[in-house]
Formats: C-alpha cells, structure tokens, sequence
C-alpha cells in the first residue's frame, strides 16, 4: 500500500496538429489567379496594339492618364464633348488594323458584314422591277370576268435567274389541244397578257416547255419533242403579241423531268414556263 501510494502519477498530453502547412494552405490559388489576370491583361495589351491605330493607341493612353479630365464615354479624341469613344461603332470598327479607311472592304469582312456592293444595289433594284411586274400582272388579271379565269393559271416567283412566270393546264382547262401543240384559247390571251406585262422592262425572255409523263413506256417516246414544241408554239405567240423577236435568248423543252407535283402524269406538270431573265 505504502509503495503503490509513493508512484508517481502517469501525465497524458494530448497534442492538436493543424494541417495545410504541407500545401501552403490556399495561398497559391490567389498567385495563380494573379497570374491568370496578368496573363488576360498582358494578351489585351497585343491584341489593342495589333488593332488600333497610332490615333487611336494615343486616346487609349490619354484615357488612363489622370492628368486630363476624363470623360465617361471619351477616348482622348477631339470631337464635341471629350470627342468619341475609341469602342464607339463609328470609330475602333472602321479604322482598325486590317480595317482602316483606305481599305473599308476588308474592314467589313473582318466584322463579318459583307456591305452594299454596286452588284448588290443591281440585284436588288432587279428584284424590285421583278416585284413590280408581279403586281402589275396580278392587276391585269382581275380587270375582266375572263382574265380573272385565265390568271388562275399563272403562278410567279423571283429566282436567281430572273422572274419566272409558270403557266399551266387545269384538268378543265388545258393549254393545248390534246395531244398536239395547237394552242388553245386560254393560252392565246395569257399570252398577250404576259407580252403586255413584259414591254415595261427590257430583259431577254426564255422559253421552257414541261409535259406530264406518260402511262406507259413507248419505244419511241414523244415526250421531248411535244415539249419542245410547246415551248415553240408559246414563242410564235408571244411574238404574234408584240414581242421583239431579239429579246427571245433561248427555247427548250424539258419533257417530264421537272415535275412540279408529285404525281409524273397530273395535268398540272404540262405547263410552259416564261422566265424574265436578270440583265
């Protein structure tokens, strides 16, 4: 008892270890996005110096100097009021590098805006003449009960080529005697219609004869030439009405190989179409 009364107490230290003295603890996440931040900054700077002009460098550098007054929107230009942005649509787009004024083309193509072209204003000046003769055309065929009757025969469209006036046959109504190429009645009077329509402009005319198909296949098939001469008849007409023979460029036919319906043998793919070509 006296011994066990005379050991010395056992002391137990309990020790707290913090971790992340290996790693640093997150110090290098704030150097690595200091880095990041120069690295934007540095790349900016390249990029301003490759697309800026001296003009343009100088009211970048004028704009961070603090010993002029700064104005919210200027970018040390001379203009009204502290002079214009350097990012304002009518400056930094139009003078850049690869888009300075000698050279405004290639600035438009560098912003991906392909302009207005000499080419372009023609085209769309065609477009508008062609737009204006489909109003024209749809006027003249509301004028009496027949032309209201025969304009259902006639659909337009503006293509690349030029306008395209499709005439076609109803299944009451054909273009042609059956089987032969004597025009009928309908057709005559569309014809001076679309002469009429055609002497306010004077841009070549093509011809294009289509067919349906036929049931059965015929060892000697007369698809190709009955288009043809369709076409033909359509041109003797035209030109019966008034047409200039000069202004005819060409004549085709292109038997049953343009459907314009799903069915090959519906009346409706026997039609004759009349293009205004774009000059």
């Amino acid at each position: 008892m006296s011994a066990q009364g005379n050991a010395q107490p056992i002391i137990i230290k309990r020790k707290k270890v913090s971790g992340g003295d290996g790693h640093h603890g997150g110090a290098w996440k704030v150097a690595y996005a200091d880095f990041v931040t120069a690295m934007m900054a540095f790349f900016m700077l390249m990029w301003l110096l490759n697309a800026t002009t001296e003009k343009q460098r100088k009211g970048i550098a004028d704009y961070f100097s603090p010993t002029i007054p700064i104005n919210r929107i200027s970018g040390g230009g001379d203009g009204n009021f502290g002079g214009d942005s350097v990012f304002s649509e009518m400056t930094l787009p139009q003078n850049g590098t690869g888009a300075t004024s000698a050279r405004p083309t290639e600035s438009r193509q560098a912003r991906g805006e392909m302009g207005r072209t000499a080419e372009g204003d023609k085209t769309a000046a065609q477009d508008q003449t062609f737009t204006s003769l489909e109003a024209q055309l749809l006027g003249q065929g509301g004028e009496s009960k027949v032309m209201e009757n025969a304009f259902k025969h006639i659909v337009t469209r503006i293509t690349d080529e030029g306008l395209v006036i499709e005439v076609f046959s109803l299944p009451d109504a054909p273009l042609f005697d059956p089987d032969t190429d004597r025009p009928t009645n309908l057709l005559r009077a569309l014809a001076t219609l679309i002469v009429d329509t055609s002497q306010t402009v004077t841009n070549a005319v093509a011809i294009g004869g289509h067919v349906e198909a036929q049931p059965i296949v015929l060892a000697d098939s007369t698809i190709w030439s009955r288009s043809l001469d369709h076409a033909m008849a359509m041109r003797k007409l035209m030109e019966g009405a008034g047409l200039e023979e000069e202004r005819i460029e060409r004549v085709t036919g292109h038997a049953d190989r343009e459907p314009s319906v799903r069915n090959p043998m519906a009346i409706r793919n026997n039609r004759l179409e009349i293009v205004l070509l774009r000059e």
